[in-house]
């Protein structure tokens, strides 16, 4: 389905999104969980049961057919297939039949939502889209398009949200804007992560993975009681695998070349001196639970996570040698001449390299507390800290060409307090009500040293060389509420009200290396110590109205509103970019018609939404600063990061989710999906980047399909195949100036396998699992060609080839 992605330099503009229905719950990796027998479908909840608990999915029964999950998107326990809202819920069973152990691959089984792990210049990060709508860049100027959650803790940056799967319970993924319905505002939709809470009782599991690679996994859990009442729970992860993209020493490779280079000290014969996509991370997370009565549900939670690898595997995949010395960079469809070197030159005196490694650590706590003030009346108080850093070098043009070179330094560091309060109610039979206040203040101090030499190739008197340090700080104050009424059987109305204040101030700080004044031919050290702000302020709302015309079907129709905060450009080249680069909020009108069914006595279930977004200011990065600069269309000679109000479009589109257990042991799940759009109105800012014919979305079509069969194996437990398979249309990469044609990531099938191995116990399981079955090459939706102007070349992510590995688990 639909993603829409600035590239990092052009206006691009894609979709993508695999889908697989999602409402089949596993009771564990490998196979479904076995069915009770078949119940009525679940009245709406009352109000002493709103504010459910986050991190139970608790299992309607089913007569040997499809297991519901009982959701909390409406702040109250619901069923799925009873929420009007176009939901995806999937259990930690689930993802683990589909060898899924980070948040990025989530998209594989969610109709129209792109998650992409960024590239070298965007650190640790991740682009996240729902429904064509979201934000690719960690810069702490701008705001993600699509809220992430954990434990209803909102998550604030793209920065560090590549988070590992660890102990949870189940994950929810709401499409369409979310004002009314979380914490903070949320124009694209919402990722939500339940972990499990601490239960009475003591157990644990433990799981071990070794793979292509050299993969090496290692997850566990312990559960404590440690009184009536007082529960613990401690769960940790460590990954650690090589990465798949060479880098090779140019000088090594090509002895003798035009640009005299040589070999590096201590270069392998080979000449391979590391690999670009490793992983290495690891994380902690620790609760306490205090739960005396089913009045008092008080959940405090800490967590710490440390990833330090490689940069992502990225290539070279453009290169215009008339810009390039006359030589064509590309190495090949896994290495890469990057070298992260830089000779002395302007404020160097002396030559350097920069970290070629992604560093990221960070910690928060959190305090979920929840009371029954009455049988029809509950508090939920919702508090959370967090901070973390982040450090990483990029190799701007990706070559190791002296005289196109471009590197910089990142560290950032971050830190993020919200505080949200939801009381719930019900009056009587006839409505169940929630109303709240959210409020979020956070600072990130963003330090970089630039070194650019690639403006105005060959020339040293344009070289960019400065350092920034800069504060941003931001807060969001809100108040919202939602009342939904039964006013007849069968039916319901809902209508929600989102009032949001927002502040924003960015203070540039544009530096020489050593601290003093910035000289420079284009005016940046001119922005030194100046200030820029955003205020603003928003009333959102959404109507939905849903009809149960029998136990098996139910069809909704929901209008709703999202907004995303306007700002400033972060990365101006110019001081005119920066004066000139202010956007103004983006906004969305979304109609969405929806029907949910369970069919064949509950052995199929069948949902369909279709949806209209109407969306007006997008936010975009722009290929061409020429009309910040106050120039003529395409005759800028600067480099362009700024951000902009693109324009105005409608993008439309359908999903289809299908889930079937025709017999016991045998689940499939199957997607489809579509989209198209146009562009209404091209900003001025944009130039001639995006044209009013040019696709405002792809692909078109995606689709997936999952199989698994359970065979008992008498005496010896089970056996259980899977195998998924999902397809991506060609997506659509922009333009590479604004006189060139559009060009194309070209379309793919991917295909994962997995054999697991039960015990009779259930409590041992073994499984071998294949990913990329086909090895399949292929580009992640993501590529950086910001310099292409002026240093002629692009590099785009790689995704992962085929790999192998073989897990064992074992409860207790």
């Amino acid at each position: 389905m639909a993603s829409m992605i600035p590239n990092t330099q052009g206006l691009r503009l894609f979709a993508t999104g695999s889908a697989a229905a999602m409402a089949l719950a596993l009771s564990s990796a490998g196979h479904a969980a076995e069915p009770a027998p078949q119940q009525a479908p679940a009245p709406q909840a009352s109000a002493s049961q709103a504010a459910a608990p986050q991190g139970e999915a608790q299992a309607a029964s089913a007569d040997q057919g499809i297991r519901e999950i009982v959701v909390t998107a409406q702040f109250r326990n619901q069923r799925l297939q009873d929420t009007p809202l176009s939901i995806t819920a999937v259990d930690a069973g689930l993802l683990a039949a589909r060898n899924q152990t980070d948040i990025s691959q989530i998209a594989a089984q969610t109709p129209n939502v792109q998650l992409t792990q960024m590239g070298g210049a965007y650190g640790s990060s991740m682009a996240a889209y729902i429904r064509g709508i979201g934000q690719a860049d960690f810069n702490p100027a701008y705001e993600p398009g699509v809220g992430i959650y954990v434990d209803d803790v909102y998550y604030a940056t793209l920065t560090g949200s590549v988070m590992d799967l660890l102990d949870l319970d189940r994950v929810e993924v709401l499409r369409g804007p979310q004002g009314t319905l979380t914490g903070r505002n949320s124009i694209g939709g919402a990722i939500k992560m339940f972990s499990v809470k601490p239960q009475p009782g003591d157990s644990g599991q433990i799981e071990a993975v070794y793979g292509a690679r050299n993969r090496v996994d290692l997850r566990g859990s312990l559960n404590f009681q440690l009184a009536d009442g007082l529960y613990a729970r401690v769960s940790g992860v460590y990954k650690r695998q090589d990465g798949y993209v060479d880098i090779v020493d140019y000088g090594c490779a090509h002895p003798g070349n035009s640009l005299g280079l040589t070999a590096g000290a201590n270069v392998p014969t080979n000449c391979v001196t590391g690999k670009l996509g490793e992983k290495n991370y690891s994380g902690l997370r620790g609760s306490l639970r205090y739960n005396p009565n089913d009045k008092i549900d008080w959940v405090v939670t800490g967590d710490y996570t440390y990833e330090n690898r490689s940069n992502a595997a990225s290539v070279v995949t453009v290169d215009d040698t008339t810009k390039t010395d006359g030589i064509n960079f590309i190495c090949g469809p896994r290495c890469t001449y990057a070298s992260w070197y830089m000779d002395a030159g302007g404020q160097a005196a002396q030559s350097y390299s920069m970290p070629r490694n992604t560093v990221f650590s960070g910690w928060g706590v959190s305090s979920n507390l929840s009371v029954g003030l009455t049988d029809d009346l509950k508090l939920v108080s919702i508090t959370a800290y967090r901070k973390y850093k982040q450090t990483f070098g990029t190799d701007d043009d990706f070559t190791p060409d002296p005289n196109i070179a471009g590197a910089g330094y990142n560290d950032l560091r971050f830190h993020f307090f919200s505080q949200e309060l939801r009381l719930n109610g019900k009056i009587g039979d006839l409505a169940d009500w929630t109303i709240g206040g959210f409020y979020n203040d956070q600072t990130s101090v963003y330090f970089t040293r630039q070194d650019i030499r690639y403006i105005g190739h060959g020339a040293p008197f344009l070289f960019l060389q400065f350092q920034g340090n800069d504060p941003v700080n931001a807060n969001s104050k809100a108040a919202f509420g939602t009342v939904i009424l039964h006013p007849a059987p069968g039916l319901n109305v809902t209508g929600g009200l989102r009032y949001t204040k927002e502040h924003k101030d960015y203070t540039f700080v544009r530096q020489n290396w050593a601290g003093g004044t910035l000289v420079d031919p284009f005016g940046v050290g001119a922005l030194n110590g100046s200030v820029a702000n955003y205020n603003g302020s928003k009333l959102d709302w959404r109507i939905s109205v849903d009809y149960r015309f029998s136990p098996q079907l139910l069809a909704y129709a929901t209008v709703s509103t999202g907004f995303k905060g306007g700002g400033v450009t972060a990365r101006p080249f110019t001081k005119n970019q920066a004066v000139n680069g202010t956007f103004t909020p983006e906004t969305l009108t979304a109609y969405e018609l929806g029907i949910k069914s369970d069919l064949f006595d509950r052995k199929v279930r069948f949902n369909l939404s279709g949806f209209v977004n109407d969306y007006k200011n997008i936010q975009l990065n722009l290929a061409d600063c020429s009309v910040l600069d106050g120039l003529p269309v395409g005759t800028d000679p600067f480099p362009c990061a700024a951000v902009g109000n693109a324009g105005d479009g409608k993008m439309w589109g359908a999903e289809a989710e299908l889930t079937a257990r025709p017999i016991e042991g045998l689940d499939i799940d199957a997607s489809l999906s579509w989209i198209d759009g146009e562009w209404n109105r091209i900003g001025v800012t944009v130039g001639k980047s995006i044209q009013l014919q040019d696709p405002i979305v792809t692909p078109h079509w995606r689709g997936s399909l999952g199989i698994q069969y359970r065979i008992p194996v008498e005496g010896h437990g089970s056996l259980t195949p899977r195998f998924d398979l999902a397809y991506t249309g060609k997506q659509n990469q922009g333009r590479l100036t604004p006189t060139s044609a559009l060009s194309y990531n070209p379309a793919f099938a991917l295909g994962n396998a997995r054999l697991t191995w039960r015990n009779e116990n259930e409590d041992l399981t073994v499984a071998f699992e294949v990913q990329n079955v086909f090895d399949k090459y292929y580009y992640l939706p993501i590529r950086f060609s910001a310099l292409y102007a002026s240093a002629g070349t692009v590099y785009s992510n790689v995704g992962r080839p085929r790999e192998w590995a073989l897990s064992v688990a074992k409860k207790f």
